[in-house]
């Protein structure tokens, strides 16, 4: 199933917005702030939930009473607020929250699901459409941060204490553990090949001490802590390839994936990023870096010109976050990561006295 559109009233920073998606790349661009993270965190709550619900052998069909406590479990867990109403958006008087994903296969069929839940709601939700079936999309949420480092123990640590990580981290540590597959597509094999290239080696999961080590080419085992945490950031995405879990049908949501990336990191990413794409996943990022927006403009403009594509750029005005989209990032205005990018260029060669 793709996410097909989401469309939002009175969730946290936004009054109002509508988002139609594409199958292919999604990018989130703004100010910090402005709710890129939130966009990401809400759908994938929520497709997590149908994920969840066929891992576990759920036989019975969604309904709405288990469907209204999962989302409230969800949003709690991958949100952290101390209430559910506080992911309203905070205004005076009493308004309600409203969610709606519309959902496609790629067959053409669509589902849909809808909920609210007001201002002053503790944990109580109302969902006013649900799937007739669940829906196992595989979702990934990858975080600003990587978790290769804090693996060991890590899930067990979360099951058993209550701590204030985000479940995100427990979900795609869940992911991590998996094994890897025999026989991968061939656009996979190829992918996992030019990651360990940026690497500068090959990860490996020792099942004995349940931690991660880096396989460099001459043979040396570097603990994940001794590996700069840019390269363990792109391990996380090649682990995940070598495994099966970012295979056709899945769906990835990325948070700043250029975070304590250098410059040729980044472009290393710009690309598997557009070749995850051609496997078939459908990929949602936020992003702040000029840097990767253009390398991903070139690329797309050359050996990923088949990628389809969907731009967000986020506004903060008195009512609110307005959100723009276009298929090109040429289509986005006010794209303000660019405008700011482009004073400092501005002032850059007045300094250095250039016209």
């Amino acid at each position: 199933m793709l996410l097909k559109s989401l469309r939002i009233a009175n969730f946290t920073a936004f009054a109002e917005a509508e988002l139609e998606f594409s199958p292919g790349l999604n990018v989130f661009v703004g100010e910090n702030g402005t709710g890129k993270t939130h966009l990401l965190k809400l759908p994938y709550a929520v497709l997590r939930i149908g994920a969840e619900e066929c891992a576990n052998n759920n036989v019975r069909d969604p309904t709405k009473a288990l469907m209204q406590r999962r989302i409230a479990e969800k949003l709690f867990g991958v949100m952290r607020p101390d209430a559910l109403g506080r992911l309203a958006k905070r205004q005076s008087g009493r308004l309600r929250c409203e969610v709606r994903m519309d959902l496609t296969s790629r067959g053409g069929r669509r589902e849909s699901i809808a909920f609210h839940f007001a201002t002053r709601s503790k944990s109580e939700v109302t969902v006013d459409c649900l799937p007739p079936k669940w829906w196992n999309v595989g979702p990934v949420f990858l975080p600003t941060r990587d978790l290769l480092a804090i693996y060991p123990g890590f899930l067990a640590f979360f099951e058993t204490y209550r701590t204030e990580f985000e479940e995100t981290w427990r979900d795609t540590c869940q992911l991590l553990s998996a094994l890897e597959v025999k026989q991968r597509a061939e656009g996979a094999v190829a992918l996992l090949a030019r990651l360990e290239e940026a690497m500068g080696g090959k990860l490996e999961l020792d099942r004995k001490t349940d931690r991660f080590y880096l396989r460099r080419r001459g043979g040396e085992r570097l603990e994940m802590h001794m590996v700069a945490e840019g390269s363990r950031k792109v391990g996380m995405l090649a682990h995940l390839v070598s495994t099966g879990v970012l295979a056709k049908g899945a769906t990835l949501f990325w948070d700043e994936p250029e975070g304590n990336l250098n410059a040729k990191l980044v472009c290393s990413v710009a690309r598997a990023i557009l070749d995850v794409c051609n496997l078939g996943v459908q990929v949602f990022i936020g992003t702040h870096s000029l840097f990767l927006l253009r390398e991903i403009e070139l690329l797309t403009g050359t050996t990923h010109a088949d990628v389809e594509q969907r731009y967000f750029a986020l506004e903060r005005t008195d009512d609110g976050v307005v959100v723009h989209q276009g298929d090109d990032i040429a289509d986005v205005d006010p794209l303000v990561l660019l405008d700011e990018d482009l004073k400092q260029s501005d002032r850059y060669f007045e300094a250095q006295g250039i016209s």
